[in-house]
């Protein structure tokens, strides 16, 4: 039978912009993975197992040369932007299935300047090939963009178009997760805009503007993962955060039969990860207090709310327009600034979102804290594709 598990430490670096910093990944893998052991109170020689994510080839047994070197089996995951997320998800089944007690999931990510391409330049094939082509069939053809911003500012075009959403609404997603940011020292930016600055921004792909685009980014990021029984062992419970309910999802056939933009963007895999997440873990997504969701651009945002259940479908802009993700609101979406001002160095952003989470189930979330919360959801998706969500509580 499949036991409970729990994260008991998390770390992270900050994110930085890409060659700001002189450092390498396994300089940023050690800073994280030592504060996750710190945090947890546990040494690398208790870890039995390890999952290291790197989108971009970076290997986790490099990486924890830094750390330690203890024979372990470490394994590296590449899984597009839910590579983090995919060592976590590997990490809890090991512990879950009674193979492991305490196991190390990480991600780093040393990234370039500039968009993120369409996957290997040299193939015919992509990881998304099949994304691609249902939007340039379904949008009538290829504008002169870059790839991620064309697919995720088509989804944002189709939602104003079938649903009556306007550029203010993604607008304002921008401004909300800019604003989170500035008490996030984790973030790779951290300064608070206007709206109207936000608007007025360089227009990547109408209406995406530079502000409501997520950065490529340095950094990494861990968690500890554990058993009741080590949790019990060890005197962790006042620390522990279970993940109480986990899944990743990947495409259907229904992806692409439409040639919707907003399906091709993942909305299907977030809706069947949610649900079955939610599931497992016994709530609905009224049950939830805060949420790190994939802000990629400021549409996937909104497109999520529906996803995710908050909203309707085509009713994700009248969660702007109540302000019902922000503090105050219903839930508060990207208390850390998400993916948009945060960063997104691609290893590293699921486990990011797990350590935000753990310190706002924990009330350690200093200024960002958000007030009385005791459920939290993760959502993170990659193209090619897989969506991660978690749902997460304290272990009392």
């Amino acid at each position: 039978m499949a036991g409970r598990v729990f994260v008991v430490g998390v770390g992270m670096t900050k994110f930085e912009k890409p060659g700001s910093k002189d450092w390498e990944y396994p300089d940023m893998a050690k800073e994280a993975v030592e504060k996750a052991l710190q945090d947890a109170g546990v040494s690398y020689e208790q870890v039995e197992q390890a999952y290291a994510g790197s989108a971009y080839g970076s290997m986790g047994q490099r990486a924890l040369y830094e750390v330690g070197m203890t024979g372990i089996p470490v394994m590296t995951v590449s899984n597009a932007c839910a590579t983090g997320s995919s060592a976590l998800f590997l990490a809890r089944n090991a512990v879950r299935g009674g193979l492991a007690d305490c196991v190390l999931a990480f991600g780093m990510e040393k990234m370039e300047k500039g968009s993120l391409g369409a996957g290997m330049a040299a193939s015919k094939v992509t990881i998304v090939d099949h994304h691609l082509r249902a939007m340039v069939e379904g949008r009538g053809g290829w504008e002169a963009a870059a790839p991620m911003p064309q697919m995720f500012g088509n989804a944002g075009r189709e939602h104003m178009e079938k649903y009556g959403s306007t550029p203010e609404h993604f607008a304002w997603i921008g401004w909300k997760n800019h604003k989170h940011s500035v008490h996030n020292p984790y973030a790779q930016f951290q300064d608070e805009y206007t709206l109207d600055q936000v608007k007025d921004a360089p227009m990547i792909f109408n209406p995406l503007t530079k502000l409501q685009c997520s950065p490529t980014s340095d950094g990494a990021a861990a968690a500890i993962v554990a058993s009741e029984r080590f949790v019990e062992e060890h005197g962790l419970w006042d620390q522990a955060i279970e993940i109480a309910g986990q899944h990743i999802a990947t495409d259907t056939v229904d992806s692409f039969a439409e040639k919707s933009s907003i399906q091709a963007v993942g909305f299907g895999c977030s809706k069947r990860a949610a649900d079955k997440a939610m599931a497992e873990a016994g709530i609905t997504i009224e049950d939830v207090d805060v949420i790190e969701l994939h802000d990629c651009f400021s549409a996937n945002e909104l497109i999520s709310y529906e996803a995710l259940g908050m909203a309707p479908v085509g009713e994700g802009h009248k969660l702007v327009e109540a302000q019902a993700t922000t503090y105050g609101g219903k839930w508060v979406v990207n208390p850390s600034g998400g993916l948009i001002s945060k960063g997104h160095p691609l290893g590293a952003t699921g486990l990011a979102q797990c350590a935000e989470l753990t310190w706002q189930l924990r009330g350690q979330a200093g200024a960002r804290q958000v007030d009385g919360a005791r459920v939290a959801l993760q959502h993170n998706i990659g193209l090619g594709s897989a969506c991660a969500v978690a749902v997460y509580r304290p272990a009392r």
